[in-house]
């Protein structure tokens, strides 16, 4: 008989408990637009916001720990979940506090197409910023060349497009001048490109001694790949030199033009000590004098 009156004092106590806090928790703070914001709305915007967080940082360590990944397609894989994750989360929050999305979109429709038609550069930027961190065309870290700029991607955002030049300047370009223009992605495949170095030896230079000074040359330069094996092309009879190339290939794509301009030193003084010219452009230039007009 105690026992059983003991319960009902516990139940009486946790129902009476339950009621304050529930009378606590729905206590309106302030109100807008017909929408009363109270205590638990605040909670669940703050656990909304916990879950976030939670959630990108797990998606964050889980990509970035694949081994199978390129550090690239890495950046550009929690870029976008983390875009599509924030995007939720915000559309979550604001049907907590009370607002229809629907209407709110069906209401806005208007004046999104009216921004829409004054905007669409920078529409189209952020639809090119998405189609770049979706197929992977180019990533962090690339060596791209647009319109003749050489430059690496240090960050792609869903509207711009971080590069550093071999100016060591950074500059950001809209997304759609790398989905619309040409680009040489100098890195899309491997991070080893092939380059090559022109020069021009006078006529009387002996063939076989040029083509094997340029390639030992570059094959002892430090940078330079030993496979594949670099190689020398006679180009073509020039005006003024018989034109040859040398062939290599090299890991640092951003940098190769000090090691370009090493060879090119090398080179000069390795013919030098030859007895090879490097002729200059020649024109031969003849006068004719006319004859005196008779009187």
């Amino acid at each position: 008989m105690k026992l059983t009156s003991l319960l009902l004092i516990i139940a009486q106590l946790d129902s009476s408990m339950y009621t304050k806090i529930d009378t606590v928790m729905n206590n309106s703070i302030f109100s807008f637009s017909y929408n009363n914001i109270r205590i638990i709305t605040l909670i669940e915007l703050l656990a909304i916001t916990i879950c976030t967080l939670l959630l990108l940082y797990s998606i964050h360590n889980l990509i970035y720990r694949s081994k199978r990944l390129a550090n690239g397609k890495k950046y550009s894989i929690n870029n976008l979940a983390r875009y599509i994750i924030i995007t939720i989360a915000v559309l979550w929050g604001l049907n907590t506090v009370g607002l229809n999305i629907k209407m709110l979109l069906a209401g806005s429709a208007a004046l999104l197409v009216g921004v829409g038609l004054g905007l669409q550069n920078l529409f189209s930027d952020f639809i090119s910023g998405i189609i770049l961190l979706i197929d992977n065309s180019i990533k962090v870290g690339d060596i791209i060349d647009v319109d003749g700029l050489v430059c690496q991607v240090q960050d792609i955002n869903l509207r711009t497009t971080l590069v550093l030049t071999r100016d060591d300047k950074y500059i950001l370009l809209p997304n759609t001048k790398l989905t619309k223009n040409q680009v040489i992605n100098w890195t899309h495949t491997s991070e080893t490109s092939r380059f090559q170095i022109d020069i021009g030896v006078s006529y009387d230079s002996d063939i076989p001694t040029v083509m094997r000074i340029m390639k030992e040359v570059v094959e002892v330069e430090s940078g330079v790949e030993k496979s594949p094996i670099p190689f020398v092309r006679f180009n073509d009879y020039g005006d003024s030199a018989l034109n040859f190339s040398v062939y290599f290939w090299c890991p640092s794509v951003f940098r190769v033009e000090n090691i370009k301009s090493n060879i090119r030193v090398k080179l000069f003084k390795a013919f030098h000590e030859a007895g090879i010219n490097i002729p200059f452009p020649q024109r031969v230039i003849h006068l004719k004098k006319e004859a005196s007009s008779k009187n």
